[in-house]
């Protein structure tokens, strides 16, 4: 064999390798991506539609809406703060995702989230824009790439989740760089509702035989929660005693 058709099937057959290795990796979120779409700003208009969105033209009815209740605004926090410390409105569900997103991500990373873009009308839209940008509307944030891979990690596996559950629609944008988040309100308040309502402390009734490590094992929380949770100084329990179960893992 001469070198060069060595160097043909080395390089087929490490190809090769690569595929098979990648093909046995989890993806983060199967089907979803950050890259952003056609068919991304396409569902984002679709949704806005489905809400009965309105378009906002001009600041004037920025401020109609803000009066009537239908926009709220976003004020700094611990958790996040606004890139430019001005009025900045958003839908209330828009605005109880950037909360919550920021305490989640904060507590993972130990930094801020940094808000850049709310509810901007088309006569303050940026030149590179998209027409069909549904910023005017009020369902969108925009959130800037941390300088922290680890951090970026976090933000994006979360955001792809989300977008899995489809409660949002994420695009990482590079013009400037920043993550742009489409917030589907009724989807996401019924997201956030069922999360609660999973996060509600629950009653487990101890049978004969049963431990304390058992029990922890089974409602999916730790033996010192459990203990805590019921004020027990041991591990001893008795048959018919009814404990709180915390919530969460």
């Amino acid at each position: 064999m001469n070198v060069r058709k060595d160097t043909i099937l080395r390089c087929v057959t490490f190809a090769l390798w690569i595929s098979g290795v990648a093909a046995g990796l989890p993806a983060a979120a199967e089907g979803q991506s950050l890259r952003g779409s056609r068919a991304s700003l396409d569902l984002q208009n679709r949704m806005a539609a489905a809400h009965d969105f309105t378009y906002l033209s001009t600041s004037a009815q920025v401020r109609r809406f803000v009066d009537a209740g239908y926009l709220v605004r976003v004020r700094s926090n611990g958790d996040y703060r606004l890139k430019r410390e001005r009025a900045a409105y958003a839908r209330p569900e828009v605005a109880l995702f950037i909360e919550r997103l920021a305490k989640q991500y904060r507590a993972a990373c130990g930094e801020q989230l940094v808000v850049t873009s709310l509810t901007r009308p088309r006569s303050r839209q940026p030149r590179n824009a998209s027409p069909r940008s549904v910023h005017p509307t009020g369902m969108a944030v925009d959130l800037r790439r941390s300088g922290s891979r680890a951090c970026r990690g976090w933000l994006e596996g979360t955001l792809l989740q989300l977008e899995e559950a489809g409660v949002l629609e994420a695009t990482r944008e590079s013009r400037p760089f920043h993550y742009h988040v489409a917030v589907f309100p009724n989807q996401y308040t019924r997201y956030v509702e069922s999360q609660l309502a999973s996060a509600r402390p629950s009653t487990y009734r101890v049978q004969a035989g049963d431990s304390l490590s058992a029990i922890a094992r089974r409602t999916g929380t730790s033996v010192t929660r459990l203990a805590t949770a019921n004020g027990l100084t041991g591990t001893r329990i008795y048959a018919g005693q009814v404990l709180q179960v915390p919530a969460g893992p």
